[in-house]
Order: structure tokens, then sequence, then C-alpha cells
């Protein structure tokens, strides 16, 4: 039969799917408008498949936070290429997905998958999409995280959109957690740029800190050879790298040490006690390094360096009448851990001419 200028363009306007497209499934259905939508989908999801073997290791981050800051979601969205990532309707894409997540609070994408979206399910719309846009796109992963009682919840997308964090905070009453919900997003911020691995440093596999340590030792014992030639201040070679090595019998054995350094340097022993203390936590700053570069509370505030993250979210509560502690962090960068397919192109071409 044949098919009108108008049933083409209600077709299109209905589905946003391509002109040539829309024609060809009304004559495909006779003119039958519903069923017209569904060879489209049925389309989208065979145009899909052909994509599976693809790489999407681009894309960018959602995110969504609560007005009241009780919630927060984030989630990655891949593509083949940046380009792509930047596009306007892909853009779109994320931001209705990361706030059907929040709304519906699922939790896992065969979830998301299911869920009722517009006039069918959250799968149909996605895949209709990624048929308009023209390259494999998948949802990799996301989160929602919920404060619990005196919580609050923030969150920060770097503007390149490739990096996004949530933290979450404990606090001692409701006044608090709505106090410091502008300082959470300032952590989160910290946390986009320093690449915290985990929130505190007993997160830390006892295994991986001793091999670790070892490695850093050797490293710094080889950078010390090199500056000696060159006549260059050496490098101070620490015993240890995290606070879950300084137990107790090695602070003690670190305050002997300091004791008779002093000793023998004749300062007498009734100043020790002002000495003492300054010298300890010398000792821990040089001997808690891996600390410092991957645990977040134990890294220096960006926003002001004198201060632990730990201690600045303490200090503003602190100055708002009460008590709060960062008990949560999700940091998420687009394509991590993703292996990125490497074209040959010389092979491909000699594989196309043979």
């Amino acid at each position: 039969m044949a098919v009108s200028a108008a049933d083409v363009k209600k077709l299109r306007q209905a589905t946003d799917a391509p002109m040539m497209d829309c024609k060809k499934a009304l004559t495909e259905t006779d003119g039958d408008f519903d069923k017209a939508m569904e060879w489209l989908r049925d389309r989208g999801i065979a145009q899909a498949a052909k994509k599976a073997d693809r790489v999407a290791a681009e894309g960018a981050l959602g995110l969504k936070v609560a007005d009241t800051f009780t919630s927060a979601s984030i989630v990655e969205i891949n593509s083949e290429t940046d380009f792509v990532a930047k596009n306007d309707g892909f853009q779109k894409l994320v931001g209705d997905t990361v706030a059907h997540i929040f709304t519906t609070g699922v939790s896992e994408i065969n979830q998301l998958n299911e869920t009722a979206y517009e006039t069918g399910t959250f799968s149909e719309y996605f895949t209709q999409s990624v048929a308009r846009i023209g390259e494999k796109i998948e949802v990799r992963r996301f989160v929602t995280l919920n404060a619990k009682e005196n919580g609050a919840v923030n969150g920060y997308i770097h503007s390149n959109g490739r990096v996004g964090v949530l933290v979450a905070a404990q606090c001692d009453s409701e006044k608090t957690a709505e106090l410091i919900a502008p300082t959470l997003k300032n952590i989160a911020m910290h946390a986009a740029a320093m690449k915290p691995t985990v929130l505190s440093a007993d997160e830390f596999d006892p295994k991986f800190v001793e091999e670790e340590t070892q490695g850093r030792i050797e490293a710094i014992k080889n950078e010390n050879e090199e500056l000696a030639r060159l006549g260059k201040p050496l490098k101070n070679v620490p015993q240890f790298i995290s606070r879950i090595q300084l137990n107790a019998e090695v602070m003690a054995a670190a305050e002997e040490a300091i004791k008779a350094e002093l000793k023998a340097e004749g300062k007498p022993e009734k100043i020790w006690d002002k000495i003492v203390p300054g010298k300890l936590d010398r000792f821990v700053a040089d001997n808690t390094t891996l600390d410092k570069e991957q645990a977040l509370l134990e890294q220096n505030y960006v926003m002001d360096d004198s201060k632990t993250v730990a201690q600045a979210i303490a200090d503003e509560a602190k100055a708002h009448g009460g008590t709060a502690e960062i008990v949560e962090f999700i940091r998420y960068e687009v394509g991590e851990g993703i292996e990125k397919k490497v074209d040959d192109f010389a092979a491909e071409v000699a594989a196309q001419m043979a």
C-alpha cells in the first residue's frame, strides 16, 4: 500500500527514528501504526545485537541528588566514541536513565530494564534511543546511596562528565546533616581529583600494604643513588607506608629512637616532652604515604591542606554545633577497567584485500 508523508511524519515524531526507516516500517506493516512502532523496536534490537562485539569504553556519567540530600544516584553509560558521548541525544539518555534509577530505586541492570517507562519498558526506551544514535551504547553500572537517620548524601560530576563521586556522612542531627551538605559536595570534588581507592587505611589488604612497602622502599633507594650521584639531597627512606603498620610496638620503638637522638644532641631531658610529640607526628607523616595517596579520610583536603578530609568534615560540623563523619563514598571514572580494542589498520586493509 502507499504510505503518505503525513503517516511517516507522525511515526517519526513518535519514535524519532530516521525518516526512511519510518517509511519502511509502515510499508512492511501495511500502514498499521502500532505494528510499525513494534517493527522499529525490533529493528533497534537487531541493530544493538550487531554491535554487541564492539567495545564501548567511552561515555558519560549521570548524577541525581535529592533536594533534601537524603539520597543520590550515579550511573555510567558507555559509548564507542567520545564524539557520541557529547551528542545531545546521548546526554538526554544519560539524564533520563539516572532520573529513572533515582525514582525507582532499582539496584541491578536487569531490574532497570524491566521497569515500566512511558508506554513500555525501560529496555524498550533505551533500545530505541540507541537505534537513533547509531552506536553500541550500554548501561555499565549505577548505584544509589541513601542516607540513614541524621545522614546526608551529596555528589559531584566533573565538567568533562567522565569522573563522578557520591559521598555520604552520618551526623548528630538532621540540622547538622542539612548544613554540611555543601561541604560533602566539596569533598566529592576532592575525591574526583585525588582518586582515593578506599575510605580509610583500615580497608587496605595487609598483603597489598606489605608488597607495596617493599616496592616503594626499593624505588626510593634507587632514586637516592641517582640523587647522590648528582650531589642532591636524598629522600627519606620510610620503614612503613600505612597507619595499619604503626602498632603500639612500632610507635614505642619510634619514641625511644627519638629520645636517644635528643640525648645524643645534648637536649635537656626536661624539654623532651615538648619535642617528642612533634617528632612522633613527623614519623607518622613520613610512614603513612600510602594512606595520604589512597585513603580518602587520611588525604590532605585540597581546599585546606592543613587538614585531612576527616578533620575538614568534623570541623565544619563543629562550626554548626554538631558532629559528622564520612561513612561511604563511591567514585566512578568512565571506562576504568575496560580493555579498549586497539585497531591494526594495516592488518584490516590487508584482510579486506585478501
